[in-house]
């Protein structure tokens, strides 16, 4: 049978090959996957008092936008995306209160094992100057250098190119260098 006559297959049909989506058990796929999703927002988000809440937000949407998920090995590149989305949101949010003076946040406490008060100050430090860039720049670098991700990775999570993507961590960059090394 050639691919030019081959019908293409039914939505059912898919579905039927993929077999049962991870989400079909939420209670079991959110034990699965919200430590992964708790990592991704501490690192990018550092408010320890809307933990929870970010990640609940998450999994609600995931569990809202099931469908979406095409390839069961897919799962967390899709919810990274999911993160992302999420956290950008709820930064604008807290910028545009900021502005306005009606937003104060608790900034969360990295966990770094073994780490000196000195090295937890810089890393204070270098989110303090992250928070002044724009959220897709301080994402994109975040994503990139805090959780080790390759380019197409951030590219992905971030939704755009991996030219964008590498123009958002240049930018990053080159702010934290000339911020911090004041």
């Amino acid at each position: 049978m050639s691919l030019a006559k081959a019908e293409p297959a039914e939505p059912t049909d898919l579905a039927a090959q993929l077999g049962p989506s991870p989400v079909d058990e939420p209670a079991q796929f959110y034990r699965r996957y919200s430590p992964y999703v708790a990592r991704i927002v501490i690192r990018l988000h550092a408010v320890d008092d809307e933990l929870e809440d970010l990640v609940h937000d998450v999994f609600a949407t995931a569990f809202r936008q099931a469908d979406k998920l095409r390839e069961l090995r897919a799962v967390r590149g899709w919810l990274a995306t999911i993160t992302v989305r999420t956290v950008r949101r709820r930064q604008q949010k807290h910028r545009l209160r900021r502005m306005v003076g009606l937003d104060e946040h608790l900034p969360i406490q990295l966990e770094a094992p073994g780490a000196s008060p000195e090295q937890r100050m810089q890393v204070q430090e270098i989110y303090r100057c992250l928070e002044q860039l724009p959220v897709n720049d301080a994402l994109a670098w975040k994503l990139r250098h805090v959780e080790g991700e390759t380019l197409k990775q951030v590219a992905a999570a971030l939704e755009c190119s991996l030219a964008t993507a590498k123009r958002r961590i240049a930018r990053a960059s080159a702010h934290l260098e000339v911020n911090l090394n004041d």
